[in-house]
């Protein structure tokens, strides 16, 4: 019993990331309505650069995570003005290209600037915890706080707030929008910028746990686009439930079959829950 409670909360801890990934996807699929495919070396970037300002700049943790999110959210603002609006009306297949493209020049950059081999953020906090029988790290707790209230506040920002109002509605119906007097372009650099920090943040908080590498970016994002189809495309709630369903099926699978095939328990979940509600766990039926 402590080994399965063990592993459901390693788990949750994964599956925190993946919500918090998932969730920036979702936002930008629900503007684009076409999946960002460099949003997982988004998240590989703001590793790089936390791990850079904390061993180069001697920078605190927390200070560093912060102007990490900063920096990612202003690329992904350049990001959206550069490649994807000049795609916006253009067949969809040239923004899957742009966005790959932009994908192999952030991985091709961070290989030249702090080389291919794997790199550790020192942990800020790597005290052992007993909780309810569950030995682990205070770094790993924060991972999970830092994801709930992340998601609190991307909630509270997109419900309560005027600009959160404008992004549910270009998401739901980009044209009228427009006609109200809504300014897309505005709405389509704020969500980048969202989508980037959010990412940023959650590597940043994962990186003094696990190795920060240039391909971190592509495993991330390939299952980043697991949840989201799992939990059904554009659907917000459906990220994060599919986030750490996700997160608990690799760590369950890992922990009593093997860790080699926990990338395949991934796909396994996926296929599953397709075959019984096609849309994914939220997605709606179309027509």
């Amino acid at each position: 019993m402590e080994v399965f409670v063990q592993q459901v909360f390693n788990g949750i801890m994964l599956g925190s990331t993946y919500a918090v990934v998932a969730v920036g996807l979702t936002l930008v699929f629900g503007i684009l309505h076409i999946p960002n495919f460099a949003h997982g070396h988004f998240y590989m970037l703001g590793a790089y650069l936390t791990f850079f300002l904390v061993t180069s700049w001697k920078i605190d943790f927390w200070p560093a995570l912060v102007l990490s999110a900063v920096l990612l959210a202003l690329l992904g603002v350049l990001v959206e003005r550069i490649v994807f609006r000049p795609m916006r009306d253009q067949p969809h297949v040239n923004a899957f290209i742009s966005a790959i493209g932009t994908l192999m020049f952030l991985e091709a950059f961070v290989m030249v600037v702090w080389g291919p081999q794997g790199h550790r953020i020192p942990n800020p906090y790597p005290e052992t915890v007993n909780l309810l029988g569950v030995v682990t790290t205070q770094q790993r707790l924060l991972v999970i706080a830092a994801a709930v209230v992340l998601i609190v506040l991307l909630h509270l920002f997109i419900k309560k707030t005027v600009m959160g109002a404008t992004i549910e509605a270009v998401a739901q119906n980009r044209e009228g929008a427009m006609l109200v007097g809504i300014n897309v372009d505005r709405v389509s650099s704020v969500t980048f910028a969202v989508s980037a920090a959010t990412a940023a943040i959650a590597a940043s908080m994962v990186a003094p746990i696990f190795m920060v590498s240039p391909t971190m970016g592509a495993l991330l994002g390939m299952k980043a686009f697991i949840v989201v189809i799992l939990g059904g495309l554009g659907s917000v709630p459906g990220a994060i439930v599919g986030g750490y369903i996700l997160g608990i099926v690799e760590a369950l699978g890992g922990g009593y079959i093997s860790a080699d095939y926990k990338d395949v328990f991934a796909f396994g979940a996926l296929i599953l829950i397709l075959a019984i509600k096609p849309t994914g766990l939220f997605g709606k039926e179309v027509g």
